[in-house]
């Protein structure tokens, strides 16, 4: 059997594999990128319309630089695809103010976010409440409600940025295998055995970026310290003649101080529906047992605990949904670690849930890792 050499390989395209090919195709590193699907596919955490994009991250400010790198490399894509990634919407972030909302520590999120924002110069104002109601009367505040409002925010189409990297990777002479499961990774001196099917693959570094799946082929006691989620996105009918929604911002809500007191969500993109969601914190032990249906319970459930009586505008007619998942953290930071200590196999896992925003300046930073 012949085996195909490479520099680097990336295992999982998805978000963060398909960007660090495309770091890796613009160095002209010899690389192979490897996915066991189709990306961009359904089956994952990067699919789903959109995904929301904002520089104050309330779960770490070490991140804000990461994602105001991703806004310029996105930039950099949209020039070079003529394609459209990112929409800058601006973005509210809101608190009910009578439990606030505590997610991923003890202090609240939206003061955290206040504070980076005040710490990195990110462009925002805090609302009044008769502002915030006057500008976006869809949300039915408490005269508690804190409101924290971000110039750059916006979505971005995650299908598209994917697809946008891998195009461009192959373009410039990048190898990309698809619906090509890979089996298992061997260290053999100085290099990398992979065997992927009936083939084998030798490279002198390897990057993993496999999402949940990452699980696969981590040892014991880094495995445990990741969860999969699953996660459920609603499309919801507008109900016409309340609010506008084609011109509101991306959009958060804690409005309790449970992490699952959560709601999110985007302006309409058709003016028919808007796409919201909140967030689950239950555990699945492994992507391939999530459960991809929705039931009318489940709906049901959504609606009473998380639509009424906090939006208005919309009907209780939910016209699509769709299932993903996030691979977690205890403490939602990202993991990019060596394998057992070998600095030319590096792992990414648990970004999912604000990872997106981060992915291009993710993919750079680890080829900076490996040393290009």
């Amino acid at each position: 059997m012949e085996t195909a050499s490479y520099d680097v390989v990336v295992v999982g395209l998805g978000a963060v594999g398909s960007a660090t090919l495309y770091q890796l195709s613009k160095r002209g590193i010899s690389a192979l990128g490897i996915d066991q699907f189709e990306p961009p596919h359904t089956l994952g955490s990067s699919h789903g319309e959109t995904r929301i994009t904002r520089l104050a991250v309330g779960e770490g400010e070490e991140y804000v630089a990461l994602a105001k790198r991703s806004h310029e490399i996105w930039s950099e894509l949209e020039v070079l695809s003529v394609k459209k990634i990112r929409t800058k919407t601006g973005g509210i972030l809101l608190d009910s103010g009578v439990n606030p909302w505590s997610k991923h520590g003890v202090e609240g999120f939206w003061e955290r976010t206040l504070r980076y924002a005040q710490n990195q110069q990110v462009s925002h104002r805090v609302l009044d409440l008769v502002e915030a109601t006057e500008n976006y009367p869809a949300f039915q505040l408490p005269p508690s409600a804190k409101v924290y409002w971000e110039e750059e925010a916006g979505y971005l189409f995650p299908e598209l940025a994917i697809e946008t990297q891998l195009d461009l990777a192959k373009k410039q002479g990048t190898a990309i295998w698809t619906s090509s499961k890979v089996k298992s990774i061997q260290s053999e001196g100085a290099q990398f055995r992979i065997q992927v099917e009936d083939k084998e693959i030798l490279a002198k570094q390897v990057v993993l970026t496999a999402g949940g799946w990452v699980k696969d082929f981590l040892p014991m006691p880094s495995k445990k310290r990741l969860s999969i989620c699953r996660q459920v996105l609603y499309w919801l009918a507008i109900d016409e003649g309340v609010t506008d929604w084609q011109r509101y911002p991306v959009w958060m809500w804690g409005y309790g101080a449970a992490p699952e007191d959560f709601i999110y969500g985007f302006p309409s993109l058709d003016g028919k529906t808007i796409k919201m969601a909140s967030e689950s914190f239950v555990e699945v032990e492994h992507p391939d047992q999530l459960n991809r249906e929705v039931t009318e319970e489940e709906q049901e459930l959504f609606w009473k605990t998380k639509v009424e009586g906090k939006l208005k505008g919309v009907k209780k007619q939910i016209l699509k949904t769709s299932v993903c998942f996030y691979t977690l953290t205890e403490d939602a930071r990202f993991l990019i670690e060596e394998m057992e200590g070998n600095p030319n196999f590096l792992w990414v896992s648990a970004c999912s849930g604000h990872g997106f925003k981060h992915s291009a300046a993710l993919g750079e930073d680890l080829v900076k890792r490996l040393g290009y």
